[in-house]
């Protein structure tokens, strides 16, 4: 009995101090999930001829429904520019075959949503996880530029910024870069991007915004991951706001669809499934 007792006043006690406690460990790094030292390789994967295969290939797809979707929304991006960021920033050495059609879904969307609020003396405010080699939110930045808005992206990954690594692309058979050495081509939007280093489930709770008119999500894939960020961003949107959402792909990422399931069936999103492939499929809310 008096096991039980003090049991339970020492889990009163972490509850009563739990955001102490959480405090404390954030602020020693040894207590903290260390970041990746080299996420993708220590050397490079290919040579440049391998990785020019992969993109050819990847040009290869049927996007009869992308094009739908981009009459629809009234909104393309200029394929040649978008091929040529793709090159550097998606084309990689992976099992699965490389398709890096959501840049068009991201670009179409915030285009049509830009035209819509129809308002360019509002500031933009776009939110990312999942910040990878950077295309996404180069991407979106073009949207915000060739809608003649002003704009800032935050966006977060547990990659760094600023240190030199193998990203396993093309580029690294120059040499190791950094994400911004990588996207150095593309400076307009580039000065656009806040780049945040970590884990969201820590950094969201940093970033002081009044608004997020938009948001993407794609960093980690399970159920509970994704809502915890949905949940940060719908707290800061306003009616007409729009959540995308990368890999909701049944069988591969179960996660990421049960949490949009939960949040068509439970909130106040209406959700628009686009199954372009049937290894990568998106979800609007």
């Amino acid at each position: 009995m008096l096991k039980k007792l003090i049991n339970l006043r020492i889990k009163n006690m972490i509850r009563r101090n739990y955001d102490r406690i959480f405090d404390f460990i954030f602020l020693i790094p040894f207590l903290r999930k260390p970041f990746p030292r080299d996420p993708f390789s220590k050397t490079p994967l290919g040579d440049r001829s391998r990785y020019l295969d992969i993109y050819y290939d990847s040009l290869n797809i049927d996007d009869t429904d992308i094009k739908n979707f981009e009459k629809k929304s009234g909104f393309s991006i200029d394929l040649n520019w978008l091929n040529d960021l793709a090159l550097h920033t998606q084309v990689c050495i992976k099992q699965s075959r490389v398709n890096f059609q959501h840049g068009r879904i991201l670009y179409s969307k915030l285009s049509r949503y830009l035209n819509d609020l129809n308002n360019n003396s509002e500031q933009i405010i776009i939110l990312e996880t999942g910040t990878a080699r950077g295309f996404s939110s180069i991407c979106m930045a073009k949207a915000i530029i060739d809608s003649n808005y002003k704009g800032i992206i935050s966006t977060i990954d547990c990659l760094p910024h600023n240190k030199k690594i193998y990203w396993n692309c093309i580029d690294d058979c120059s040499g190791k870069k950094t994400r911004g050495e990588l996207l150095s081509k593309w400076k307009k939007e580039l000065s656009m991007i806040i780049f945040i280093q970590g884990w969201t489930n820590i950094s969201l709770d940093l970033i002081g915004v009044d608004r997020i008119n938009f948001a993407f999500l794609d960093a980690q894939h399970t159920k509970n991951n994704v809502l915890n960020e949905f949940f940060f961003v719908s707290k800061h949107q306003l009616k007409g706001d729009i959540v995308v959402f990368d890999d909701v792909t049944q069988g591969l990422f179960d996660g990421v669809c049960e949490a949009v399931k939960y949040i068509e069936e439970n909130l106040s999103y209406d959700i628009e499934y686009l199954n372009f492939s049937k290894d990568r499929r998106y979800a609007i809310a």
